[in-house]
């Protein structure tokens, strides 16, 4: 079990995952991120990683997938579509996707994270903006700006710090902030377990737009994949994966977003997630976990707290 160095706060027991959902879609193969929608009830809205078109999904926490009505209808042979390979997700026009990594919700509006860096050397870094689309009418949606985004720190490309590659984002008091995940060089076998944290404050969609540096911890114990803050803007959830699979809650400070270094800390161990990548609160106090399996967690802080 790992101390919380530099915090106050404590170390929980370890919880073991176990699924409470499977999502058996067959076009969603490897769940990157997940945002709950705050326009329609009970949907949350996730991308595939890398590799994949530029679209999203809306689910539901029983693993099942939000078809529109009209693709199960019968085609001109009479025969009925199987939505499982005929409802491809919602097209996001004006998108590419390079390494989505996560999503994030903030009213109506979609933040989709293009920021996936896994050999540090990546200047074309971005996030799009969505206005969110109806699950059951749309089919697609346009992208309203892609934003350039760049580190003030990075300075080689890809340089012998390996600090810029991103898989959480959360919106706190209408910021974007983003948590970076930490590796060592390919050539280095001793990795590296702590993040940054940045804000976006600008929006410019001509040039890039410069992140601020707010915040910053050496070692969380693994790599950070994911973050969500809670509805009442309380507590900021961060996953991290390997080599210590666990889920953090910082309290937001008295003041200010330095959330890594001057709120409480508790940190749970996790085990049996397998790749766990994407995090999202129900309520203020549940928490939604995925992974690359497709599996779907639910962890009540009430019980483990």
């Amino acid at each position: 079990m790992l101390s919380v160095s530099g915090l106050h706060g404590r170390a929980q027991s370890t919880l073991s995952l176990k699924p409470h959902a499977v999502v058996n879609h067959k076009p969603i193969d490897e769940m990157s991120g997940i945002a709950r929608s705050r326009t329609y009830e009970d949907i949350y809205w996730v991308h595939n990683d890398s590799g994949d078109r530029a679209r999203i999904f809306p689910i539901r926490l029983d693993g099942s997938v939000v078809v529109p009505p009209f693709i199960s209808r019968r085609d001109s042979s009479d025969r009925p579509e199987d939505p499982t390979t005929a409802y491809e997700g919602i097209q996001i026009e004006g998108a590419v996707n390079i390494d989505w990594e996560d999503i994030a919700c903030d009213g109506d509006t979609l933040y989709i994270a293009d920021t996936g860096n896994n050999g540090n050397a990546r200047r074309d870094l971005a996030v799009y903006v969505v206005k969110e689309p109806n699950p059951e009418t749309t089919l697609q949606a346009h992208a309203l700006k892609r934003l350039p985004v760049a580190y003030p720190d990075q300075k080689a490309f890809p340089g012998d710090v390996w600090r810029f590659d991103c898989e959480a984002i959360f919106v706190f008091q209408g910021k974007l902030y983003f948590l970076t995940k930490h590796r060592a060089p390919r050539q280095l076998s001793t990795p590296e377990n702590g993040t940054k944290l940045y804000r976006l404050d600008t929006q410019y969609t001509d040039r890039l737009n410069t992140l601020t540096l707010v915040d910053t911890h050496d070692n969380l114990g693994g790599w950070v994949t994911a973050a969500a803050m809670s509805p009442d803007e309380r507590r900021l959830a961060v996953l991290c994966q390997a080599p210590q699979q666990s889920l953090w809650l910082f309290e937001r400070p008295a003041r200010g977003d330095k959330f890594l270094t001057q709120g409480k800390a508790e940190q749970i161990p996790l085990q049996n997630g397998k790749q766990c990548e994407a995090i999202e609160w129900i309520d203020n106090q549940r928490l939604v976990i995925t992974n690359e399996q497709r599996e779907i967690f639910v962890v009540d802080l009430g019980s483990v707290l």
